[in-house]
């Protein structure tokens, strides 16, 4: 059956979205259509409206979410109607080679990087006054109903309250794990996280859980500060209040740079100053922001010949169908909380005045 529900259509850049009435083809041969309960919104849905992440259009985005499975095509053995899920827009089909190999979590199925809008098979579920409507990074959660293909829907536990691990989906997982899967961040070092969004306040999370005794958060925007003090920051800085560059302050608080740096804005001029402020010779730097489109960075290559390490983290380094559903039972287990990253929660009617929330720093 073709299921008719409400649904956010991004029709061009720089417009707000518009609420209408969709069409939700059902799901094909290794598919799962699933009922959206609660959906976060990320900076990275934000930056295909600005034109910095370049999609097709007409779109529907959205990619940190969590639901109910509606309905499964023919195939489908992992889950069944029911069940709870998270989608995945890191999906993980467990046959190519970064599946495979055990360093690797960037599936090869991702939409990430190949911007391409449609279903594996090269089609659409969606259709909106007879028009058909692209997919976003194989999710498209700002919809009553998606399909996903069953390699990016990952079988939760069924006590879990979908409005707060929705966050699992995308921007507590992409920080947490760039602190403990990428960086493998270690007991007793120093860690500078650059931006103060729901993805910096879980990488603060991440690196207080790995022991780092050191965690300085460096945001403009100082109403930021008490969230990542509470989240474990032991020091806050604001480079407007410096007449010199952030990473020199950096480097003289620390005595010679932090051990861990993590890049959590996505632009280009904080990438290089988080990377000039980790330490010479064995700090690690951790691009976590997607970066802009069209935009390259220029450094001096002695920054990392003395021996830093520039890495990038793709959520969080977590082999997704794997690490979700754990992720979800550490939570149920109390091993990290969610609630601080939630700081509004609105009727899906009034997506737009959430996104003008996330650009005023809200």
């Amino acid at each position: 059956q073709v299921i008719k529900c409400k649904a956010a259509v991004l029709w061009e850049a720089n417009k707000p979205f518009s609420i209408e009435e969709v069409e939700v083809a059902p799901p094909k041969e290794h598919e799962v259509r699933i009922k959206i309960v609660a959906t976060g919104i990320c900076r990275s849905d934000d930056h295909v409206i600005t034109g910095a992440l370049v999609m097709p259009f007409p779109i529907i985005l959205g990619h940190e979410a969590a639901g109910v499975v509606e309905s499964v095509g023919q195939g489908v053995t992992a889950v069944k109607p029911g069940d709870k899920v998270i989608p995945l827009f890191v999906p993980q089909c467990g046959e190519c080679k970064n599946c495979l190999n055990t360093k690797g979590n960037l599936c090869s199925k991702t939409d990430l990087g190949t911007r391409a809008g449609l279903m594996p098979d090269g089609t659409t579920r969606f259709t909106c006054k007879g028009k058909a409507v692209y997919h976003f990074l194989g999710t498209s959660t700002f919809t009553e109903y998606t399909v996903l293909h069953q390699s990016a829907v990952a079988k939760i536990d069924s006590a879990a309250p979908l409005e707060k691990v929705c966050l699992i989906g995308c921007g507590f997982s992409t920080g947490y794990g760039a602190a403990l899967q990428t960086a493998k961040v270690e007991p007793g070092s120093s860690c500078a996280i650059f931006g103060l969004g729901g993805v910096g306040l879980s990488v603060v999370m991440g690196c207080k859980v790995a022991g780092a005794s050191r965690i300085i958060a460096v945001d403009i925007n100082k109403d930021k500060f008490a969230k990542a003090k509470e989240l474990g920051a032991t020091d806050c800085i604001n480079p407007k209040d410096f007449n010199k560059p952030i990473h020199e302050v950096l480097m003289e608080m620390t005595g010679g740079g932090v051990d861990y740096s993590f890049e959590v804005i996505g632009r280009t001029d904080t990438m290089t100053a988080a990377l000039a402020c980790c330490q010479y010779n064995y700090g690690v730097s951790v691009i976590v922001g997607v970066p802009p489109a069209a935009q390259n960075i220029t450094f001096d290559p002695m920054l990392l010949f003395t021996g830093r390490s520039w890495k990038g983290s793709v959520f969080g380094g977590w082999k997704s169908k794997d690490a979700v559903p754990k992720l979800v039972d550490d939570y149920m287990k109390k091993k990290f909380v969610l609630d601080p990253l939630i700081t509004h929660t609105l009727p899906f009617t009034k997506i737009n005045e959430g996104f003008d929330l996330l650009r005023t720093g809200k």
